[in-house]
């Protein structure tokens, strides 16, 4: 989810919207005292929707087109490779990032003969660029990364990235959760005090349901706070317009209808889709000529639109983190206001297979305010502080480069 956000879930939309705009030594400690605190604790970076790159090798039986590479000798840059999102060339990419899902085991896959995987775990450069070109396009955590080094702070030592299978949910990345955690007790007995988790947009839901499999005496010990940037606790509308009809942003060259088939096929898009613990169950989110659709409608939806695995799915995660129990560690929650943001849908009779008539109310662009100022729940159901902090004016994926962000960082890492 950065200047290139995700093709799924949290935004098509906004990644084809950027596309238009064109050092102090660790403390040391001694056995049997008490570890001091660093001076600067130590970071680490969980990406978002889209806010990491990819990787893929082929040996495939078949392709969708004759351009498309069968095999390849090495791994490729799947995501953020902006000569694959052209036209004809995206055949082939929506057939390699796509997942397959299976109903019977409840998890996903990539197609026969296609292997993904995630670089640069505990390194920054997965999320500082999508795009390993580093054009200006494919930026997302660079400005805070760069901010951090100039306080002090070295890249892959003592501020670190997260990178992640965004197309999943928490529930098919467990390996990802146990290489955290092992990354997290490293970096804070190495520097000697607790470390601070900054998150975007959907990995602050991945990194709620990570805390939340923690026991209380390891969250004490090795987190120091968690600082949630746009952070959709309580899911976003314009998923629904994704699994729907698909969102191409308004970029003609690219079919709405082409790209939802592997918008679909994301478990994460699903897993964001509005939740009842916070938007209204008489609200219409999607409203035809013959039915209207609200937060209690989503299986009679997902079989209107043809897409009964969509329900598998949503069954699968919804509750991960529905309960949206507190963190318990010390929370700062900042979020974007005052931006148009998609919160229902009005279709023709053609539905689903035309492009809706879109409602705004507030939010960030792209995250619905009620949903990201859903931390206030938590306020006085922990012991430790809850901060909210709104940032009027703000878009999702640019606030990540906004001095007020980078400024309050700094006052977490360092105090005011």
């Amino acid at each position: 989810m950065a200047g290139w956000h995700r093709v799924t879930a949290l935004s098509l939309g906004l990644l084809l919207l950027l596309l238009a705009r064109s050092s102090g030594r660790p403390a040391e400690t001694c056995p049997g005292d008490e570890p001091r605190r660093a001076a600067r604790p130590p970071v680490v970076l969980i990406p978002g929707d889209l806010g990491n790159q990819l990787e893929a090798k082929l040996d495939k039986p078949s392709v969708v087109h004759y351009i498309c590479y069968k095999k390849t000798d090495v791994f490729f840059t799947l995501w953020l490779n902006l000569e694959l999102l052209i036209p004809v060339a995206i055949d082939c990419w929506i057939d390699n990032i796509r997942l397959i899902y299976n109903s019977t085991t409840h998890t996903s896959s990539s197609p026969p003969g296609v292997d993904v995987r995630v670089p640069g775990f505990g390194k920054t450069y997965s999320v500082e660029y999508l795009d390993p070109s580093k054009r200006s396009v494919g930026m997302y955590f660079f400005s805070i990364v760069q901010a951090m080094v100039e306080w002090g702070y070295t890249r892959d030592d003592d501020v670190r990235g997260a990178p992640y299978d965004w197309r999943k949910a928490p529930n098919e990345n467990k390996e990802y959760f146990l290489a955290l955690q092992q990354m997290i007790e490293e970096m804070a007995e190495k520097a000697g005090g607790p470390v601070v988790l900054i998150a975007h947009s959907m990995g602050n839901m991945y990194t709620l349901y990570f805390l939340n499999q923690q026991p209380q005496a390891w969250k004490d010990r090795y987190v120091k706070a968690f600082v949630c940037l746009g952070p959709p606790w309580a899911g976003v509308a314009k998923t629904l317009r994704v699994v729907t009809s698909g969102d191409n942003n308004r970029i003609p060259v690219i079919s709405p209808l082409k790209i939802r088939s592997q918008q679909r096929t994301a478990i994460s898009t699903n897993w964001l889709l509005p939740y009842a613990h916070s938007w209204p169950k008489d609200q219409v989110l999607i409203q035809t000529p013959s039915t209207n659709y609200t937060v209690r409608d989503y299986e009679r939806l997902y079989s209107d639109i043809g897409f009964g695995d969509g329900w598998l799915m949503r069954k699968d995660t919804e509750p991960l983190v529905s309960d949206l129990m507190p963190p318990a560690v010390e929370v700062h929650c900042l979020y974007g206001s005052g931006v148009p943001t998609a919160e229902a849908f009005a279709y023709s009779d053609k539905f689903p297979d035309v492009e809706p008539t879109v409602v705004y109310g507030d939010g960030d662009g792209t995250v619905n305010l009620q949903s990201a100022v859903q931390c206030r729940r938590w306020v006085g159901r922990q012991k430790q502080p809850v901060t909210l902090k709104e940032l009027p004016g703000n878009e999702h994926v640019n606030m990540l480069t906004n001095f007020t962000t980078v400024a309050y960082i700094k006052t977490v890492l360092f105090g005011p």
